[in-house]
């Protein structure tokens, strides 16, 4: 929508920071909440006890105080300030669209789009109707949902509502470090994340990522290590083992005990590997290639294994095993536990075992929602697979695309062209990226929100017990030696482990990756926030620590 929102050009790199710092204290409250003014109006009205033969009176009453929660929550909701919408500028910055999702529609020989196949997605956002999106040409793969974001919720912060800064332009050394950073996760995708603190390629890819100073992954003082390599910036997120303990431990699914084990490709498979096939992709064009699968289940070891993880998984999948791994592992509610101190009473549908597996599913639609809002109706972000396409036509061809110099700097090219013969990136998935916009990631967006609402569930301080990691075959586990590992802790790396997976799949960017987790964040704060009031059971103080560190009160 181009006339919803308004952008400097230039809100990358540092002055992109500098906006970050502007709308700080935005962003905590960004995800509009009702929920103190709805326990105010409850308690005004308390709710009734539950009784066989209520009478008409008393079932009014009870519809009164259900109104005045949803009409508590709608009015906060439409008197809740409007938070600045940004965007990179590439849209109108290039012509040729070349820093735009444009998969799936048609292209030139040159990788071009088509300008009017263009111009008909834009229309198509701005109207936000089925009958525009079928107007735009392309294919046979498909545009993946572009109206769902469009959707109203009744429950939570709208998704027009919800805060997400700009992602880095295209031409801007932050997204040069988001492509070099890509690059290296195709080179190190086999490589077993246990080999990482002696094996070569791993000290070239720290070294390389260490000297950028837009690089916004996580450092030990001013470097890229092997510790902090491919992971997140989170609390958490660099201590032990590079998988986090809630995709090692067992499920517990009914009476069936889960070992985590996941069906995985075989080393070396990759695809998209040509300019011929990565412009065949450009165009909608389908793959007939199938996987081929290791045939037998395993532990994650390496960057492939995860990768794997993500691609077929369903929405809030690891968020659910998650729950279900802390429950089988006993793991102590939070403090906000309304049954804490009860000792004729427990938790079930309501703070317990069925409110927390539906929570993580609750949300997961909302976060999606949400994220496809910004995907489609702000950002158009183009896909790594789609940068690196213009990386190789500049380099081959002579194209003139403003590619930042470290890219072309980076030693990661050299291996790249040395294994593929070309600079195209190669894909994880045989259909590569996804026909939808990269920013924010979906993924990132509904394992964070998940995550989330578990933390209002479960002590973030408990140390899992028993800690493990994977053998170096990755066919059993084995005890992990190390610093304490605390439920929330691993939280926050299982949450950064999904989002970057994609980003080591090829189809995403670091970014995409981090501010989808603060997004769904965002989202999950607001629906907490906004159910605070509905519960029968006695109010206590419920916070957790947020992503970035800071204390959020619900």
């Amino acid at each position: 929508m181009p006339n919803e929102f308004s952008h400097t050009g230039a809100e990358t790199g540092t002055d992109r920071r500098q906006f970050l710092k502007q709308i700080a204290g935005l962003a905590a409250v960004a995800a509009f909440s009702g929920g103190a003014v709805q326990q105010a109006e409850a308690a005004k009205t308390p709710l009734l006890s539950p009784q066989l033969y209520m009478s008409s009176k008393e079932r009014k009453n009870r519809r009164k105080t259900q109104y005045k929660l949803r009409t508590n929550s709608a009015k906060a909701a439409f008197k809740s300030d409007f938070f600045p919408m940004a965007v990179n500028g590439d849209e109108e910055s290039y012509p040729n669209k070349i820093g735009s999702f444009s998969k799936s529609l048609p292209h030139g020989d040159d990788g071009i789009v088509h300008p009017g196949a263009y111009e008909k997605l834009i229309q198509a956002c701005t109207l936000g109707t089925a009958a525009a999106f079928e107007e735009v040409p392309g294919g046979p793969a498909q545009l993946k949902n572009p109206l769902s974001g469009y959707a109203f919720t009744m429950e939570g912060a709208d998704p027009f509502d919800v805060f997400l800064p700009p992602p880095p332009s295209f031409a801007s050394a932050e997204m040069a470090s988001e492509m070099i950073e890509d690059y290296w996760h195709a080179v190190l995708r086999d490589v077993p994340f246990s080999d990482y603190p002696t094996h070569p390629l791993v000290a070239a890819a720290c070294s390389d990522l260490s000297r950028l100073p837009s690089f916004r992954g996580p450092r030990e003082g001013n470097l890229v290590t092997p510790q902090t390599l491919f992971r997140g910036t989170w609390p958490g997120c660099t201590t032990g083992p590079f998988i986090s303990q809630l995709l090692l431990k067992d499920l517990l699914w009914g009476e069936s005990l889960i070992p985590q084990k996941f069906r995985t490709s075989m080393p070396g498979t990759d695809y998209i590997t040509t300019r011929a096939e990565w412009l065949a992709r450009q165009r909608g064009n389908i793959t007939t290639e199938v996987f081929q699968y290791d045939p037998v289940p395993r532990y994650m070891i390496n960057g492939r294994d995860l990768a794997m993880m993500v691609h077929l998984d369903f929405p809030y999948q690891t968020p659910m095993s998650a729950a279900l791994a802390l429950m089988l592992i006993k793991a102590p509610s939070s403090q906000g536990d309304p049954y804490r101190g009860l000792f004729r009473q427990c938790g079930f549908v309501t703070f317990g075992q069925a409110h927390v597996v539906e929570s993580v599913a609750r949300v997961s639609t909302l976060a999606l929602r949400t994220a496809w809002r910004h995907k489609w109706t702000l950002h158009r972000r183009c896909r790594p697979e789609e940068m690196a396409g213009r990386v190789h036509d500049y380099i081959m061809n002579g194209a003139d695309f403003p590619i930042h110099p470290d890219i072309l700097s980076s030693p990661v090219l050299a291996e790249l062209f040395a294994r593929w013969g070309s600079y195209v990136l190669p894909q994880v998935y045989p259909e590569g990226c996804p026909c939808h916009p990269a920013y924010p990631s979906g993924h990132a967006t509904f394992v964070s929100a998940g995550c989330t609402m578990l933390k209002a569930f479960f002590d973030e301080d408990f140390v899992i017990p028993d800690p493990v990691m994977p053998s170096p075959d990755g066919l059993s586990l084995v005890p992990y030696v190390g610093p304490p590992l605390t439920v929330g802790g691993e939280l926050n790396k299982l949450v950064a482990n999904v989002a970057i997976g994609r980003d080591i799949a090829g189809v995403h960017w670091r970014t995409d990756a981090s501010e989808g987790n603060l997004l769904g964040e965002r989202v999950a704060v607001a629906l907490l926030r906004d159910l605070a009031g509905c519960y029968a059971e006695p109010p206590k103080p419920v916070s957790i620590k947020g992503f970035e560190g800071a204390v959020i009160h619900l």
